[in-house]
């Protein structure tokens, strides 16, 4: 069974996109943006939102042709062009990039997948994200908090209708006062 990891950015008063979907507060440092990577080189399969695929297509696919672009950034555009994706979406007609489109029932397609895959997967989008995480499917959370407050947008936590316990496996600092901390789903 594959392990399902929720991974993001947040501000510290919980939200991955300020009002307006603005995410200029989470500009990583380079040993953030490593963890990233590297994250990134050991996922098996990611699991894409609409909004959160198009903005990743729209830059990480040629990353590393632009000029100027420094061995860190075209390392990760090279991984997340290896990686294999699958994105969520009844909007958009194809995809590309080690990618094939979902326009199905997401929750049990992503069921379907944990149940087949036997490696990392990662969720990503805050929408997709929050029907995986209210069907409970939800392994892993890793949270980069940054020292900022931004009073709305787009939050990292839906409303559930039950808790969810929790355990600690990871605390991290990063440069800049961020801080990661990572928790498995007690099941």
């Amino acid at each position: 069974m594959g392990k399902l990891t929720f991974a993001m950015s947040t501000s510290l008063d919980g939200y991955v996109a300020a009002p307006g979907g603005d995410l200029g507060w989470s500009v990583p440092s380079d040993e953030l943006f490593q963890w990233w990577s590297d994250r990134v080189g050991a996922t098996g399969l990611s699991l894409y939102g609409r909004v959160l695929w198009e903005d990743m297509s729209s830059h990480w696919p040629t990353a590393d042709q632009q000029p100027g672009v420094t061995p860190a950034h075209a390392e990760f555009a090279r991984r997340w062009r290896d990686m294999p994706k699958v994105v969520f979406s009844s909007t958009i007609s194809a995809v590309d990039w080690n990618a094939r489109l979902f326009s199905g029932d997401a929750v049990t397609e992503i069921a379907r997948l944990k149940a087949e895959e036997s490696g990392p997967m990662d969720v990503g989008g805050a929408a997709l994200a929050a029907s995986v995480m209210r069907a409970g499917l939800i392994d892993e959370y890793a949270i980069v908090t940054h020292p900022v407050l931004v009073g709305g947008g787009t939050p990292f936590f839906t409303p559930l209708d039950a808790w969810v316990d929790l355990d600690l496996v990871e605390t991290r600092t990063f440069p800049g006062g961020v801080l990661l901390t990572r928790y498995e789903t007690r099941r």
